[in-house]
């Protein structure tokens, strides 16, 4: 008895060690995922059939003309391969709403989102939904917000990371139930998209303005990084306020950061290198500014005897340095309530996805410490 006993338990094992070797290696070709849950073959399936990304998928059948021919003709194959076709049930789905929206950060601890996050937060809570905060993460930058929307949690997003590639995660999002989104950038992206945006360009023109009125002719700059083909506006602002006023743009003046503290405590150690100084800094940001006037200070410079600084944003810390920072005050409460009553309108089909929602918002100059005539 006990023989047959092991004999049979070895055949159930081996039964099943077959049974699993075919859903790992699939059957007839058709993926092990499609095997085990006979579910309709999805973007996903076809990405792991080709060995791309699912944005590589999108931009394909969106924009084929951004994806080489090789790639092109492994994504069709993968599409015959698995039987992919665009699922209009998605779209239905999309209907059921979760009554959640997610807002997507390039740096969740930059001081410069707490305004607009409590924004954000406020506005949807008013009209009944919650809020997913994701954080940027390193690896493919439209996979990490993916999931949120195919997995049914959220019905809509605000992004805010510029440095994305937007209309891809439109063309990803439109092709699973054209899940909104509302874009808050400092450029003016494509015509296309939802935008909230503050006047950048005009602000730096008037930055710019404030110093030449204090008697300054000697302006450099600070800028953020470039994104993309974006324009940069605010260097686009400060660049043709300095030519409107026929003042020199001297290349050693034009320094480029990233926004961080780091990036402006770098660019004074260029400053205190400099034989030829400007008496004036416009900065892109006032973190920049902060790193900035840290650094030259420690040299034993004082501000805004031996060098006048302008910030951009006015975030919570500015007017607490010494000198308290002039700046250019971004209405960041109202950023990040128009957007989200926008993403919400358009959610809720109360606003129609075309003309794109476009808002600008105006910069209010700040008068501080930091500015003055420039010393003789």
């Amino acid at each position: 008895m006990q023989s047959i006993s092991s004999a049979f338990i070895f055949c159930c094992r081996a039964v099943k060690l077959q049974l699993h070797k075919a859903l790992e290696d699939g059957v007839g070709g058709v993926p092990r995922a499609m095997v085990a849950s006979r579910r309709p073959p999805t973007i996903q399936d076809v990405a792991r059939h080709a060995s791309v990304s699912t944005a590589t998928v999108s931009r394909a059948l969106s924009s084929p003309e951004r994806v080489s021919v090789r790639t092109r003709e492994r994504i069709d194959q993968a599409i015959a391969a698995t039987g992919y076709t665009l699922n209009q049930a998605a779209q239905s789905l999309r209907r059921q709403r979760a009554k959640t929206i997610v807002i997507a950060l390039p740096n969740v601890g930059n001081p410069f989102y707490s305004t607009i996050l409590d924004a954000v937060v406020m506005e949807a809570g008013e009209h009944g939904y919650g809020v997913l905060v994701a954080n940027r993460q390193p690896d493919d930058p439209i996979e990490w917000l993916r999931d949120y929307f195919f997995s049914s949690r959220a019905d809509g997003l605000v992004l805010f990371d510029a440095t994305l590639d937007a209309p891809a995660l439109q063309s990803q999002l439109a092709a699973h139930g054209d899940v909104p989104f509302v874009v808050v950038a400092d450029e003016v992206v494509e015509p296309f998209l939802n935008l909230v945006t503050s006047d950048n360009y005009d602000a730096s023109r008037r930055a710019v303005q404030h110093l030449v009125a204090l008697g300054h002719t000697k302006i450099g700059h600070l800028s953020g990084p470039q994104i993309g083909h974006y324009r940069n506006e605010r260097t686009a602002g400060f660049i043709d306020a300095m030519k409107a006023n026929d003042l020199k743009l001297c290349d050693d003046w034009l320094m480029r950061g990233n926004h961080v503290a780091s990036s402006g405590f770098a660019a004074a150690e260029n400053f205190l290198r400099m034989t030829n100084r400007p008496s004036a800094l416009f900065c892109a940001n006032d973190e920049m500014a902060l790193g900035f006037i840290s650094r030259v200070h420690q040299a034993g410079l004082t501000c805004p005897q031996d060098v006048s600084l302008v910030g951009f944003d006015d975030i919570s810390m500015a007017e607490f340095l010494s000198p308290p920072l002039t700046t250019m005050r971004q209405k960041r409460n109202e950023l990040g309530r128009l957007s989200t009553e926008a993403l919400i309108s358009l959610i809720e089909g109360r606003r129609k996805p075309q003309p794109p929602f476009r808002a600008t918002l105006r910069c209010e100059l700040v008068v501080r410490g930091s500015t003055a005539p420039p010393c003789s």
